[in-house]
């Protein structure tokens, strides 16, 4: 496993792989992040919620508990959290 800290640890992931592949779980705290995808991800909200806009988007989209959205290959994508919320994000 592989723990991973990003934004001054607001967020913050452990990286793993098993039978489904590279995956990381973790948490996002409130605030305003803008990632960068090295590889193709499809990113699931295990609680909470978040808001995002990646380069497709026209305007924010939010993304609730349960719900999963994808993000291509070399793109950068905005993400909004209001309350603390846990995520997992699979790596193809």
């Amino acid at each position: 496993m592989q723990v991973n800290r990003y934004f001054e640890d607001h967020v913050v992931s452990v990286g793993f792989e098993n039978n489904d592949g590279t995956q990381s779980v973790g948490v996002m705290q409130p605030g305003t992040y803008t990632f960068a995808t090295s590889q193709h991800e499809t990113m699931t909200v295990i609680t909470g919620s978040l808001t995002i806009k990646r380069a497709s988007d026209a305007e924010f989209v939010v993304f609730s508990a349960g719900s999963q959205f994808e993000v291509p290959t070399h793109q950068e994508f905005e993400v909004q959290v209001q309350t603390p919320t846990a995520y997992l994000c699979h790596y193809a």
